[in-house]
């Protein structure tokens, strides 16, 4: 349904557009390409158009062919004026030894991508699954750094109306994990559920945690966070540390019980670094995700992982 990143391609030859960089000296704008099918960013060209100069990364292209491409989010209930670009040079790293840049949102502010009007995303009660990958370092406690499935009028439109993946230490809006977080979360509406526990409806408490071992903190530099959503009462959450290792399942299980979360009424709109609503106290840096239509098999979740590790995030 969609294949968004900033640091490389995520089809062996996808050879095109990753993200575009407009420079406030004039306004101009230019693509930043890969260096080759499958490649990383050139980063290169960013750095000599942006030179002496601040540049913002006013779109991030869809690489898969629905063209879904993420711009600056329109107007929604908590960003009434809409969204703001993310800084161009912010989260710059290395990945596979090339300098690369990825996309960093700090609470409070106003950063934020989301298209409403896609193609090929999944609605009403249809699987679908997702990943990304962020700065395992960077994170809040508050709603909402999410990559996903959105209201396509940017209002809480009620509970299962969004499946997006969440990243952050949150309490309030779900039941409290394993130890004091970061934790991935499926954000539902209304609530970032690390299990079938929390949400508004429930004036969840901290002592109200998941069960079990599950909901685990995450402590990497880079982390992969993966939300697998099917057309039946069930959710599944797992990461993994970006740079080696397997994936680890945090959640498999029923999704939650207050009315609304199953069956899902999706609308499919796509929201990256923000909640549904345009909820923006979330913090945290994007690198790359992808969603799909319909749950693929765990062999292809480990796969991606996989791939993934072989990037070589920080190196």
């Amino acid at each position: 349904m969609a294949a968004h990143s900033t640091v490389r391609a995520l089809y062996g030859a996808y050879n095109g557009k990753l993200y575009q960089v407009k420079r406030a000296s004039d306004n101009a704008t230019r693509d930043i390409l890969t260096l080759g099918p499958g490649g990383y960013a050139d980063a290169s060209t960013q750095d000599t158009f942006c030179a002496n100069t601040k540049c913002t990364i006013p779109i991030i292209y869809d690489q898969s062919p629905q063209g879904n491409d993420l711009g600056v989010s329109p107007p929604a209930t908590w960003l009434s004026n809409g969204g703001t670009a993310a800084s161009a040079a912010a989260a710059k790293t290395m990945v596979g030894g090339h300098p690369v840049y990825g996309i960093s949102v700090t609470g409070g502010g106003t950063t934020a991508y989301r298209i409403n009007s896609t193609k090929g995303v999944a609605k009403g009660n249809q699987a679908e699954a997702m990943y990304m990958v962020v700065d395992g370092t960077r994170y809040s406690n508050s709603c909402c750094f999410d990559y996903g499935n959105a209201e396509s009028d940017g209002k809480d439109d009620g509970n299962g109306t969004m499946e997006a993946v969440y990243w952050g230490s949150d309490t309030g809006w779900g039941g409290k994990g394993q130890g004091n977080g970061p934790w991935i979360a499926a954000d539902l509406e209304n609530g970032m559920f690390k299990c079938d526990r929390g949400g508004w409806q429930s004036n969840i408490v901290v002592s109200q945690a998941c069960p079990g071992a599950l909901a685990q903190s995450i402590a990497a530099k880079f982390a992969t966070a993966m939300l697998k959503g099917p057309a039946t009462n069930t959710f599944t959450l797992k990461s993994a540390d970006a740079q080696a290792g397997a994936l680890v399942v945090q959640w498999d299980g029923p999704r939650p019980s207050p009315s609304g979360y199953y069956p899902k009424n999706l609308q499919g709109a796509i929201i990256l670094g923000t909640g549904g609503d345009g909820s923006n106290g979330g913090t945290g840096t994007f690198f790359e995700g992808a969603m799909t239509m319909g749950n693929p098999p765990d062999a292809i979740d480990e796969a991606i992982q996989a791939n993934i590790v072989a990037a070589m995030y920080g190196q």
